[in-house]
């Protein structure tokens, strides 16, 4: 009799393990089993291929899907879904946002007509992926999972935190899984849907894999291997739009900056006293941790005035003005850190916002007249960093809170959906001597310990890509 392979709770099993998977295998006293990850099932079956295995952790389903659009992929979509092959149908493209990664992974399932989830970060994204899907195989039974519906269907779109929620009863059911926003995937919650699931096909997609805690390394156990990348120079002009980068430096005023440099002054004397170093996460863990005392919160306080001070200094709001005044009829999208900044930019120059607390209703509505031409301008903070699709933006401003390598692309990528004519810019303004300086030298790999900026107040980083 062949071994058996059966699946539970997103963890496969066997009671009889031969020796080539034998180091895949853990031995559970509580179930008199051995046990290994769901995600090992394609390395477990590879193995056992020769020896024979009787499955019955899988039910994959084989479907017959008729492709609806009629369009020809740019080459780097075709080269990316080229690559993916090579790797074994395994692996994360990364492509600029705006360079169709939504065509690339429509493209994967046409070629791989299996049972299908979609994992995805946000509710909009979710509908998005979910027309796109149903336009491109009209056909096919596409799901939902999230927002208030639970489908059972065999190409499901679902958000991260739902897949997770239900990780164990989708474990077996899908043969490919696709990460949208990949970089979400490591963290502790949402990666359970890749640890369980069983399905031997993976494809991620992202517009960089960076994230903070550094945990992007494991997208080669969750997913695979980045196995294409592209990055925006290479599509300017070509299925992006032209664009051009740039830095506008701020001074705070006399009175602003003396405030500012008293306030780091009484939270680096704190933290000096307390041995914490606010260069990595745990030292930021220990500066929160501390603010439960009386000079901890005073440093707290201090830290948070200080960035209030960067990202809110009158002088943006005088280059916000002058951006304004330089682009009168394009249609301009306004990042920043915070809601403050949002609130006070909308009361200042009337415009309408976007912040984490703006209803699902109201927020399409202002998007829809924000891609109609009724709002030119519209401010946010980070909510439309992913996941959102105005092409008619040509023009953005990353106006407090310098962004990180993975924010900073996303923001790009709102403004680089290609269209007749359309010269894209992106604004970064930056307060002099702050940590917005460092952070954007930091990014860039400009910046060097001790380092203050000799540039110019105003930079064109570069011409036309």
């Amino acid at each position: 009799m062949p071994p058996v392979l059966r699946l539970d709770r997103g963890t496969l099993v066997m009671w009889e393990v031969p020796e080539v998977v034998s180091h895949l295998f853990t031995w559970d006293s509580r179930s008199q089993s051995y046990r290994a990850p769901g995600q090992t099932y394609r390395e477990v079956m590879e193995a056992l291929g020769q020896a024979g295995v009787k499955d019955e952790a899988a039910s994959f389903l084989k479907l017959d899907l008729g492709y609806a659009r009629d369009i020809e992929p740019y080459q780097h979509q075709q080269g990316a879904l080229n690559a993916w092959k090579r790797a074994g149908r395994r692996g994360v493209v990364v492509l600029p946002t705006g360079a169709g990664k939504t065509l690339v992974a429509q493209l994967a399932l046409r070629d791989t007509p299996r049972s299908a989830l979609v994992c995805v970060p946000t509710l909009d994204l979710m509908h998005q992926w979910y027309a796109g899907l149903l336009a491109a195989f009209p056909d096919a039974q596409v799901g939902l999972l999230g927002g208030g519906s639970k489908d059972d269907a065999p190409i499901l779109v679902s958000t991260y935190d739902s897949a997770a929620i239900h990780a164990e009863d989708l474990a077996g059911r899908y043969a490919f899984q696709v990460f949208d926003e990949c970089h979400h995937l490591p963290a502790p919650f949402t990666r359970v849907t890749a640890e369980m699931g069983i399905a031997p096909y993976r494809l991620g997609l992202t517009a960089t894999p960076k994230r903070s805690d550094g945990r992007e390394a494991d997208l080669d156990g969750l997913v695979g291997p980045v196995v294409y990348s592209v990055v925006p120079e290479e599509l300017a002009g070509g299925s992006l739009s032209e664009y051009r980068e740039v830095i506008i430096r701020v001074r705070l005023s006399p009175l602003e900056q003396e405030r500012y440099d008293g306030c780091i002054r009484l939270r680096n004397d704190f933290l000096r006293r307390s041995g914490i170093r606010l260069g990595s996460i745990e030292g930021w863990q220990k500066f929160v941790m501390s603010s439960g005392t009386v000079q901890g919160r005073a440093a707290m306080l201090a830290h948070l005035e200080a960035k209030s001070l960067a990202y809110g200094t009158e002088g943006k709001l005088r280059v916000l003005e002058e951006i304004f005044a330089n682009h009168p009829q394009e249609r301009t999208l306004i990042f920043t850190n915070d809601n403050a900044a949002v609130y006070r930019i909308s009361h200042e120059f009337l415009v309408p916002t976007i912040t984490h607390q703006t209803p699902v209703k109201e927020r399409h509505k202002l998007l829809k007249r924000f891609r109609d031409g009724t709002y030119r301008i519209l401010a946010t903070s980070r909510v439309l960093n992913e996941g959102i699709d105005v092409p008619e933006a040509s023009v953005a401003v990353v106006l407090s809170g310098t962004a990180t390598e993975r924010e900073y692309v996303q923001r790009l990528g709102r403004i680089l959906r290609k269209s007749e004519g359309k010269q894209a810019v992106l604004y970064e303004v930056i307060t002099e001597g702050t940590s917005e300086e460092r952070v954007s030298q930091q990014r860039r790999g400009q910046w060097q310990p001790g380092q203050r900026a000799e540039t110019p107040v105003w930079e064109d980083l570069n011409a036309p890509h």
